[in-house]
């Protein structure tokens, strides 16, 4: 089952066009805010979570707040709101105006970092909630806000953040320049990138998603999650070594012998009948002590005509892994991967080193060719610095595909 992920401001055209259909902005914000409480009624009994405080920002993600506030309220929870300064929106009012008839006991975030307060003053809580900024945070926080979410992130009890942890990028998933570090998070209408990408799952914990209205079929969404687990097929009872694929590792110079050894027992890991090693032969020996199953050949004593023989015989190719960077492995490298890439019938993985002569060799990559760059070879492909591929991981990857074509895995989160 694939589940979509969106741009902020793909989820935020949704929402208008929701609007433009005579639906009201406040509607949505009580449907959110009850559909939220009404999931938290269950397990807030069953854990015995009674005090509640609700920390409010300013605009909309904060009129969630409010109303959450007052269902729970109404279901006899006791619950303290700390709320910012008003904004100007005319749904925060009236979300403010209900929490208020419902006795809300609505006090000043302010006060709380004034020089009067005594933050060991502040009652103990069971559970926190964030409602403190949405999905269009896009800027650094200034010293008061960041303030405010180190207070919350300081207190005891279960912290649970609306939408996203304020302070998170909704798109990047990069503190700003930080988080409130949450238990769980509700995110409203659609999955956004920046609860999966760069610092976000160290901020998100749990993540339940909260749908509402339908989904606009208009909307192109940015990525794909996957809930399918990766299942090695079961192996037949007639099958033999050579009916479940040959995999072929390419690398290891001199001083690296490792990076081969460990993709090889990775290749029969992932299920790979066969699986050799071409690489320098003084790790033949480290090879075979290690996997006899794995199969050597020394990469100095094939010619171009005995390669292509070879891949005649092959499935799939790890490329790079411990390559080296000298003259020789370019050698190596400008031998090989042009016929691999140019081969239909392999499936090649591009790799470590392989990376790197990518980057000072450029050329089109084709569809069966996968390139799993790191953040710091990712920037070297793209001439750039490696905190510019972590500022934004998923521009990053575009940005490769574009100008390599192939297929493309950028590791970490």
């Amino acid at each position: 089952m694939q589940r979509s992920v969106y741009h902020s401001q793909s989820i935020q055209a949704w929402e208008q066009r929701w609007f433009a259909q005579q639906n009201s902005s406040l509607g949505l914000m009580q449907q959110a805010a009850w559909t939220i409480s009404q999931q938290l009624i269950e397990p807030f009994n069953k854990n015995k979570i009674q005090k509640i405080a609700i920390w409010c920002g300013q605009g909309n993600n904060a009129g969630d707040g409010y109303y959450i506030a007052a269902f729970l309220k109404q279901h006899g929870f006791h619950i303290t709101v700390y709320a910012a300064e008003l904004g100007q929106s005319l749904d925060l009012k009236q979300a403010v105006q209900y929490a208020l008839l419902n006795r809300v006991d609505i006090q000043s975030i302010d006060y709380l970092l004034s020089e009067n307060a005594n933050h060991q003053e502040i009652p103990t809580f069971d559970c926190h909630i964030d409602a403190l900024f949405g999905i269009g945070l896009n800027r650094m926080l200034d010293q008061k806000w960041q303030s405010i979410i180190h207070l919350f992130n300081s207190q005891i009890g279960l912290k649970i953040a609306i939408d996203i942890p304020s302070g998170l990028h909704a798109n990047t998933g990069r503190a700003l320049p930080c988080a409130i570090q949450a238990d769980q998070t509700f995110t409203i209408l659609g999955y956004k990138a920046g609860l999966f990408t760069g610092q976000g799952k160290e901020y998100v914990g749990k993540l339940h998603l909260v749908s509402l209205i339908p989904i606009d079929t208009e909307l192109k969404p940015l990525a794909y999650l996957s809930s399918e687990k990766i299942v090695l097929p079961k192996r037949q009872a007639f099958g033999h070594k050579g009916s479940y694929g040959h995999v072929l590792v390419v690398g290891g110079h001199t001083d690296m012998g490792g990076a081969v050894i460990m993709s090889a027992e990775a290749a029969f890991h992932a299920g790979a009948g066969k699986v050799s090693v071409v690489c320098h032969a003084k790790h033949h020996q480290a090879i075979l002590a290690r996997s006899p199953n794995i199969m050597v050949r020394d990469i100095n004593a094939l010619d171009e005509k005995t390669i292509q023989h070879l891949l005649t015989q092959i499935d799939a190719v790890c490329f790079g892994m411990g390559l080296g960077r000298d003259e020789w492995a370019e050698h190596v490298y400008l031998e090989w991967f042009n016929l691999l890439n140019q081969n239909s019938h392999l499936e090649v993985v591009l790799d470590a080193d392989g990376l790197w002569f990518l980057a000072k060799h450029p050329q089109q990559l084709n569809p069966h060719v996968y390139a799993t760059p790191h953040s710091g070879e990712a920037a070297t492909l793209l001439g750039c610095k490696p905190a510019d591929v972590e500022q934004d991981r998923i521009v990053a990857i575009h940005n490769l595909q574009q100008k390599y074509a192939g297929q493309w895995v950028l590791k970490g989160a």
